[in-house]
């Protein structure tokens, strides 16, 4: 086997290992879930499930809003009244647990996870 020929092939082998470490790097932060289900009921009683949600980013519940929400994943979840994850009146809900909002309070438009 003539040197080049041995040269190609090593270069070859090195180009896919760094090609594979690569791949399996940036893949390994992506589709990080919070396992489990966010089970939200909206104002008009329509009940929602939100499957394995990211960990990353705000997530927006229904329009109308949620006036109760059940934690069935595995990570901590914090309920907004805003639809962009922001602002006062912010809800804790620990994993397995739910929550129903006052009669009097505005309904729930968005969640987060802490993980």
């Amino acid at each position: 086997m003539p040197v080049i020929d041995r040269r190609r092939r090593r270069l070859g082998i090195a180009a896919q290992a760094v090609l594979l470490t690569l791949t399996v790097a940036g893949c390994s932060g992506l589709g990080r879930t919070a396992v489990g289900p966010v089970i939200y009921t909206t104002e008009r009683d329509a009940v929602i499930e939100v499957n394995s949600p990211s960990v990353k980013g705000c997530h927006r519940l229904a329009p109308a809003g949620a006036k109760e929400v059940a934690n069935e994943t595995l990570v901590d979840i914090v309920l907004y009244r805003t639809p962009d994850c922001t602002g006062p009146g912010t809800t804790y809900v620990a994993t397995t647990f739910s929550d129903v909002k006052a009669p009097s309070a505005r309904p729930w438009r968005s969640f987060t996870t802490i993980h």
